[in-house]
């Protein structure tokens, strides 16, 4: 795609991953982007590369605008591969000892990715870098979402040049929130649920810093996806209250089955929660993507894991799933298990002590039934149904 001017002097050269469906266990099944920018002053500066796969493209796309050997300043927000990736060939085009700005943890990390001998301007926080016209402000955002990760503020213009903050998996020929619309925001929320949720404490602290320094934004550009033009206070305040966790009145029923017992005990929950006027969700881990299960886990207020019992333990796509929500440490949940088994049945007392070594809420020690579930054993799952449905808040 050919580059694109997103303000007076300021572009978007980018390239668009189509492809990838994969994104280090996130599934991305509309593709990305990588969102490289070029402002034009009296010192020509680029603000990240792209995926080394895509570095042609982006060269190419450079040199639609200026000869690339003419760019003064090169600013790497953040070190992962999917932004620095193309740097080594982007900094021998346009010339090693070119200056490279960074965070002092993005030195360490670039120069741990890569053997070259790079202009290593290392920024602190607050820092500001004149161009001649423009004035850029660096803003240091660790762990959101690695140790290096920063912010490039470009004062003059009001735009938060944001790398991995306020992004979204997301290829399409749209550029801006106000060509997409409200289809953008489950996203982003994917994006947060799979990537930033972890870190959601340090979001609030970064939203409450930059609300304390004043700074105007027309525009946020974040790595991948889309720049919210019309509304970045849109975006900003779905951040802190996806950071908050506070739980709503919905609840996630994730389950596996072997001979569908455990489904039917999953299915009679779903509808007793829905009879007692629960938001719910039933998602089944071989059919549904763990990322995609993480999104309504984000802002449920109760997670019902079944699993029946294989080789005395947890079901391995269950035992999969808990191991990548417990990375993710979500906040101010009820937690409760359930599960059929053969001889054994040691499936829900198991799950049960994963979500409380998460912290869970947990309501119930567990529905366990034994082969196929009767009438009876199905009202056990009404009763747990009933319990969460009590347990959480009132619309």
């Amino acid at each position: 795609m050919k580059p694109m001017e997103i303000k007076e002097g300021i572009y978007w050269l980018g390239v668009i991953d189509w492809n990838v469906r994969d994104f280090h266990g996130y599934s991305t099944y509309q593709g990305t982007t990588y969102n490289s920018f070029l402002i034009m002053d009296e010192k020509i500066t680029l603000i990240d590369t792209a995926k080394k796969e895509f570095t042609d493209e982006l060269l190419y796309n450079i040199s639609q605008i200026v000869d690339p050997k003419k760019i003064d300043y090169v600013i790497s927000n953040h070190t992962e591969m999917d932004h620095s990736g193309g740097l080594p060939r982007v900094m021998h085009k346009i010339g090693e000892d070119k200056p490279l700005y960074c965070s002092k943890m993005g030195q360490k990390n670039l120069s741990k990715h890569f053997p070259q001998k790079w202009n290593y301007q290392p920024v602190e926080n607050g820092g500001e870098l004149s161009l001649g016209k423009r004035t850029l402000t660096f803003l240091e955002t660790r762990m959101v979402h690695w140790p290096d990760s920063m912010f490039t503020y470009a004062n003059e213009d009001r735009i938060l040049f944001s790398s991995d903050g306020f992004g979204q998996h997301y290829a399409g020929l749209e550029r801006f929130d106000d060509q997409v619309g409200d289809a953008i925001m489950p996203h982003a929320k994917k994006y947060f649920a799979n990537i930033l949720l972890l870190y959601a404490p340090l979001i609030l602290k970064l939203v409450e810093k930059v609300t304390e320094m004043g700074l105007p934004i027309d525009m946020i550009c974040p790595d991948h996806g889309i720049f919210w033009r019309k509304d970045p206070s849109k975006i900003i305040n779905a951040y802190v209250e996806w950071s908050a966790q506070k739980p709503k009145r919905k609840a996630v029923v994730v389950y596996d089955t072997m001979w569908h017992s455990t489904e039917a005990m999953g299915e009679a929950i779903i509808n007793a929660l829905g009879e007692e006027g629960v938001d719910a969700r039933l998602m089944h881990l071989r059919n549904c993507h763990r990322s995609d299960v993480m999104t309504e886990v984000l802002d449920a207020g109760a997670i019902i894991i079944g699993s029946p019992t294989l080789n005395n333990g947890i079901f391995p796509t269950v035992s999969d799933f808990l191991t990548y929500m417990k990375g993710l440490k979500p906040l101010n949940k009820i937690g409760a298990a359930f599960g059929s088994f053969g001889w054994s049945g040691e499936a829900a007392k198991l799950v049960t002590k994963e979500l409380e070594q998460m912290k869970f809420d947990i309501i119930d020690p567990g529905v366990r039934i034994q082969y196929v579930p009767d009438d009876k054993s199905l009202d056990a799952c009404r009763e747990l149904a009933k319990k969460i449905a009590d347990a959480l808040p009132a619309e």
